[in-house]
């Protein structure tokens, strides 16, 4: 007997993926993610390191940075990765929270959910770059504003774009050299700067005269700690998705986490407090304060190595959300070539901008998440879930309500750029489901169908 969603799945543009038989699957299986990529693949969808923390010193004062980095990962993190696990081992495909959206409630929701995440994630994207030069006008002055600037955000993303281009398998073995590389700074500054530490130091609630910022502060947290989800639109990608994607979220949590907090401990404990200081690219600063130049040089080049991998991370999770659209050599390209495109069109923002739009589209999505991975349970409670968060519903229901209220606190204080350039976004994926049901209907383009839609057996 057919199942009504699988007949309704036709319908939904976002969740066709070309047909592959069992020949070329075998053939590809050799090219999946490992567990070890995969870790490193996570690491920098969510963190990269802790380039991008000193914001909310800056905004804060130690006391409140080193408490929200603490504290944040068990009242958000946690729970999304969570999720995430559950979710990505009962629906393992490439479509990752579009299938959650759209198995809970039905197409529309399932593509604005893409639009949504895909949209937050290529305008996340531009981030990188700028946070790159801010690194290196540090070492360049040159880099600092006008054109130079301009030239090298423009060069840099379509550089790191070019790379996406070689495989997701190569993608994966470049995370992790650049995992390795980009923290062996952070750690050597650690172990220099035991000597000077003062614990006082990591008390202040910041300088007086210093008014705190709490937009700037939550906006940072959530930059840095968010995005555990987009991993999964890479399952099907992922050797043995039900017992892989457990592990590597659980390792890739502990390696954000120590990989923030230990950096940050260092910095405040062993430098007086000057806040204002605290700004994108103070932890090279730091650096050379602690032990010398050369340090701050390695940082540099470590900040570097580090957007790589947050870029690439970020472009295939994007890109692979557009897999249906067209593949070359093995990759799907014409994802690529569309989130790079939307990628320098937004890289003209400042960060801060550019990190709070991200913010606001993702936690739309994320609140859809949320009622999507509440209702499946209801809806479908004899689902196989090889990975099950051990609580029953009214439990899962109060560990989405603590994130959904800071999500809602996210978005309250947006500024009015960021509500504007959201509700365009919106109102974008909105009519991008409409077109492509009009598009279809009128057989103006052949669709693929796809090769992960769920029979019967897989669907209960």
């Amino acid at each position: 007997m057919e199942d009504s969603n699988n007949s309704d799945s036709s319908s939904q543009p976002l969740l066709h993926h070309p047909q592959q038989s069992s020949n070329q699957t075998t053939t590809k299986d050799a090219k999946k993610l490992a567990l070890i990529p995969l870790i490193f693949l996570i690491y920098f969808e969510v963190s990269g390191g802790p380039y991008g923390e000193e914001s909310a010193v800056g905004a804060a004062g130690p006391l409140f940075a080193i408490l929200g980095f603490l504290i944040f990962p068990f009242i958000w993190s946690i729970p999304e990765a969570l999720i995430t696990a559950e979710l990505a081992t009962a629906f393992p495909g490439n479509g990752g929270f579009v299938i959650w959206a759209y198995q809970a409630f039905g197409p529309f929701w399932g593509s604005l959910m893409g639009s949504w995440k895909f949209l937050s994630g290529v305008i996340n994207l531009a981030s990188y770059p700028v946070l790159c030069i801010d690194y290196l006008k540090l070492v360049i002055p040159l880099l600092s504003s006008g054109l130079p600037r301009f030239v090298a955000i423009f060069a840099s993303t379509l550089v790191l774009s070019f790379l996406n281009y070689t495989g997701l398998s190569i993608v994966g073995y470049t995370a992790v050299s650049l995992g390795i590389i980009s923290l062996l700074p952070f750690i050597i500054m650690t172990l220099f700067s035991i000597p000077n530490i003062d614990p006082t130091r990591w008390l202040s609630l910041g300088q007086k005269g210093v008014e705190k910022n709490w937009t700037l502060f939550f906006n940072t947290l959530f930059w840095n700690l968010n995005f555990w989800d987009n991993a999964s639109t890479l399952a099907g990608e992922v050797e043995q998705p039900q017992k892989t994607y457990p592990k590597a979220l659980f390792s890739a949590g502990i390696l954000a986490c120590l990989g923030y907090l230990i950096p940050l401990l260092a910095a405040t404990g062993a430098i007086p407090l000057d806040q204002e200081d605290w700004e994108d690219g103070y932890l090279a600063k730091a650096a050379e304060i602690i032990a010398g130049k050369w340090l701050k040089i390695w940082i540099e080049i470590g900040s570097v190595l580090s957007v790589i991998g947050l870029y690439e991370a970020q472009l295939s999770s994007s890109a692979y959300q557009l897999l249906g659209i067209s593949k070359w050599f093995n990759t799907p390209w014409l994802g690529i070539l569309i989130s790079t495109l939307i990628t320098l069109l937004v890289s003209f923002m400042n960060f801060t901008d550019i990190i709070s739009s991200a913010n606001f589209l993702y936690s739309l999505g994320m609140l859809l998440e949320f009622a999507s991975f509440v209702w499946l349970r209801r809806k479908l409670p004899g689902k196989k879930r090889p990975f099950k968060v051990p609580m029953g519903l009214p439990w899962l229901v109060i560990m989405c309500l603590i994130p959904s209220g800071f999500l809602i606190y996210v978005m309250a204080v947006a500024t009015k750029p960021v509500f504007l350039v959201s509700a365009l976004m919106t109102l974008f994926g909105i009519a991008w489901y409409f077109l492509m049901n009009l598009c279809k209907s009128k057989e103006w383009f052949d669709f693929n169908k796809g090769e992960e839609q769920l029979d019967d057996d897989n669907m209960y």
